[in-house]
């Protein structure tokens, strides 16, 4: 009965995920992996939620790149 989602974007904001990989990655990193100006010039928050809630493409990128977080940080707390 106590079975987490298998989708790991299950009940996540866009703003969570955004601030888990910032916190994660930091945002020169994350610009480096995806390669979006709301990421490389004055990155905010809040300029990335405005662009990517307009933005499909790249907001599906965002979401790739939770999800392979997401699997590493599991794979490491298994070890």
């Amino acid at each position: 009965m106590d079975q987490k989602p298998k989708d790991p974007l299950h009940g996540k904001t866009l703003e969570a995920i955004i601030n888990a990989l910032v916190a994660y990655f930091g945002w020169a990193e994350l610009g480096y992996r995806i390669r979006i100006n709301c990421f490389l010039d004055n990155p905010s928050v809040n300029s990335s939620l405005k662009f990517l809630r307009k933005t499909p493409w790249a907001r599906k990128k965002v979401e790739d790149l939770y999800i392979q977080y997401h699997q590493e940080i599991n794979k490491n707390e298994r070890q």
